[in-house]
């Protein structure tokens, strides 16, 4: 019969090996401290650019930034979350199971979308603005000066939180996690499902 299959799909996604965990764990691993990093160099570059009023200091500096910030942590950032993404499907932890799962995947996904819609383009009028190097620049990028002090303090305090997360595992299961673990809801929080 043409169209119809005798064969079953999986229900869930299929369990990693223990040789294939500890690859992407490595990885993962590696992700994300280069993504922290990229934050410590940006937070040099960006305190540089804060208290300096040397125009070709401060067009060396928003240049420098707009090149490699964002490719770098646009690509750490989602090769983090990727990797991230099969751990949890690929392992007993899932994806909805664990709230400190839920909550890196949330702040993760939070911190790719902040590059993209206010990293990016603070870093773009200060790249624009340092096209013309004249003593009128330190003006020009006073506002971009002053908002990028933000995004390394954050995005480094985030990745800490995560990094804290990732290690001791706090807040017990979800109620999706508690269902499909068959936890008791009052019962111990750290019961082992599999070996």
């Amino acid at each position: 019969m043409l169209g119809t299959s005798t064969t079953s799909v999986p229900t869930t996604f299929p369990r990693l090996s223990r040789r294939a965990r500890k690859v992407v764990l490595l990885f993962h691993v590696l992700t994300s401290v280069s993504w922290v990093g990229v934050d410590l160099v940006m937070g040099v570059l960006a305190f540089t650019g804060l208290t300096s009023d040397d125009p070709r200091t401060l067009a060396t500096v928003y240049t420098a930034l707009e090149l490699f910030c964002i490719p770098l942590l646009l690509t750490l950032g989602l090769l983090s979350l990727c990797s991230g993404l099969l751990l949890g499907l690929g392992t007993r932890f899932g994806m909805l199971r664990y709230w400190w799962v839920v909550v890196k995947l949330v702040v993760t996904v939070a911190l790719v979308v902040l590059v993209l819609v206010l990293l990016r383009p603070t870093l773009l009028e200060g790249a624009a603005a340092s096209t013309v190097v004249d003593a009128t620049l330190p003006d020009r990028l006073l506002d971009v000066r002053r908002g990028m002090v933000f995004p390394p303090v954050v995005s480094t305090t985030a990745l800490v939180f995560l990094s804290w997360l990732a290690v001791y595992k706090p807040w017990g299961t979800t109620p999706r996690g508690r269902r499909f673990l068959r936890v008791p809801a009052r019962g111990p929080e750290r019961t082992r499902v599999d070996a």
